[in-house]
Formats: structure tokens, C-alpha cells, sequence
């Protein structure tokens, strides 16, 4: 008879990025880094402003405060990637696009992870733990007095300290404290080329 083979296990998730990262290059986990930083934050806010005028979860004041470091880390990144397209025609700037690269990555990094931690508070204030701001948002427009006074009748009052939704008991916010905190960390180590030794 054949010998019987073990069925082979799945390895952990960290084992298999972890090995992943040790078989790349740094100029490749640079470039990994970057897309998390452009792609993360701008599927955030389309999902954001999708709940908002799609599924009619109006946002309340410090949501609003998040979706801001979301907005700048976007922006950050498309001059980066403006910036490296530029200094790549010109033979005497291309030994600056790589630190470019680095430079903006981790500061939307850093910007990625400021909307955690604002989402982490506002998380504690859904929750109870802490008391948050007295002022809550209307999403209102108009282009005089009148309209934007039949604006705030018709708009919704929203509170910072009531969760719109919530999945496993998670809000949005605290979604996004958990992986706007844990994207920017990501991204730093990449970035930074911080890895693991082998063993």
C-alpha cells in the first residue's frame, strides 16, 4: 500500500503575509504600501458617502471629522503619484522619487491613521465610555436664507452618541478605528521596510 500523506494545513494569515513579505523586494512593498494608501482611503469614503445618499445614513458631526484625514491622505497620494511621474522624465530628479515615494506614503499613513483614531473616540462615545461633543450635524444646502432654512426642517437630526448601524455590534466608527489604525501601521512597516528576520 502507499505510504498515506497528511493533508497539507492551511498556514495563519500573518504566517502567509509574513512570508510574502520576506520573499519581495523593498522597492515592491514600497509600491504595495502606496496602493493600500490611495485605494484604502478612497473605498472608504465612496462606501461613506454611498451609505449617506444611497442608503440614507446621514453622517453626525464627528463622522465628519473622520472623513477628512480620508480626504487628505487621497490627495496626498496623487501628488505623490504626480510627483513620480514628473521626476521619472528627468534623469537628475530620479534619484529623489523613491524618498518622495516614502515621504507621502507615511504621511498619508499618519493621516489614515488620525481618522482611527477619531473613529476610536467616537467608537467610546457610541458606547458610552467617555462623553463627547454637545453638537450634532444637518446636512444642509442651499443658495439663500429661505432654502437653507427648508433645509434644516427637512434635515434629519443626528447624534453623535447613537450608532446609525452597527454589525457584531461594531458601529462604523469603530470599523473605522480598527482598520484606519491598522492600515496606517501596515503601511508604515512597509515603508520603513521593518520586516522580521528568518529563522
Amino acid at each position: 500500500m502507499a505510504p498515506s500523506t497528511a493533508p497539507a494545513t492551511k498556514k495563519p494569515l500573518w504566517i502567509e503575509l509574513k512570508d510574502w513579505a520576506l520573499n519581495t523586494t523593498a522597492q515592491q512593498r514600497l509600491t504595495f504600501a502606496r496602493w493600500i494608501a490611495f485605494l484604502y482611503p478612497t473605498i472608504s469614503m465612496i462606501s461613506a458617502l454611498g451609505s449617506e445618499y444611497i442608503g440614507h445614513l446621514y453622517p453626525c458631526e464627528m463622522c465628519l471629522w473622520q472623513r477628512k484625514p480620508h480626504y487628505i491622505a487621497i490627495g496626498l497620494m496623487l501628488f505623490s503619484f504626480a510627483l513620480s511621474f514628473v521626476f521619472s522624465k528627468k534623469e537628475s530628479l530620479r534619484p529623489y522619487i523613491t524618498p518622495s515615494k516614502k515621504i507621502f506614503t507615511l504621511l498619508a499613513a499618519f493621516s489614515i491613521a488620525v481618522s482611527g483614531v477619531i473613529g476610536a473616540f467616537h467608537a467610546g462615545v457610541e458606547y458610552h465610555w467617555w462623553q463627547g461633543i454637545t453638537t450634532c450635524s444637518l446636512p444642509i444646502s442651499g443658495n439663500n436664507t429661505q432654502e437653507m432654512f427648508n433645509a434644516i426642517m427637512k434635515a434629519p437630526f443626528v447624534r453623535c452618541d447613537i450608532p446609525a448601524w452597527t454589525f457584531f455590534g461594531i458601529s462604523l466608527a469603530g470599523f473605522n478605528a480598527i482598520f484606519s489604525i491598522g492600515g496606517g501601521v501596515v503601511i508604515t512597516l512597509l515603508c520603513l521596510n521593518y520586516l522580521p528576520k528568518r529563522r
